[in-house]
């Protein structure tokens, strides 16, 4: 069955947001990822490269809250709308029936296909407006 995370994204200070939230909630991360990091298509300008790629910390039983910097090629978001939720699925099925579910009527952002990071990833904004991340990862 799939589980929902909160996805923050931000526009070069998650580092500093999370470190608040690890303050507040506790516990370590399970994941940090930096741009400089990631294979070299997907490199960001160099005064980009410690911007946050990914992080996750686990604050309550079966939550974890993650988050991003935006890429400055990506635009600034607008507090308020700098959130996406996160949906971990199961298998290819769940997978494919969430995401074209979500997508019909909205707009895809990022098609869903395997990632560099080993998962089924993709992006969507409802017909709502609301924004989504698919994520399934590999062996699953």
């Amino acid at each position: 069955m799939a589980t929902i995370n909160p996805y923050l994204n931000f526009n070069g200070n998650c580092e500093e947001a999370f470190n608040f939230y690890k303050s507040v909630f506790g516990g370590e991360f399970l994941n940090l990822q930096r741009f400089k990091d990631v294979p070299p298509e997907f490199q960001l300008p160099a005064e980009e490269g410690e911007w946050i790629m990914h992080v996750s910390l686990p604050i309550g039983q079966g939550t974890i809250l993650m988050g991003s910097d935006g890429p400055s090629s990506m635009g600034k978001g607008t507090p308020g709308d700098n959130f996406h939720i996160s949906i971990q699925t199961d298998n290819d099925e769940e997978t494919d029936r969430l995401f074209n579910g979500l997508a019909a009527g909205g707009q895809v952002t990022m098609p869903l296909e395997q990632s560099f990071w080993g998962a089924r990833f993709g992006m969507l904004v409802d017909k709502f407006g609301v924004q989504w991340m698919i994520n399934q990862e590999n062996g699953q």
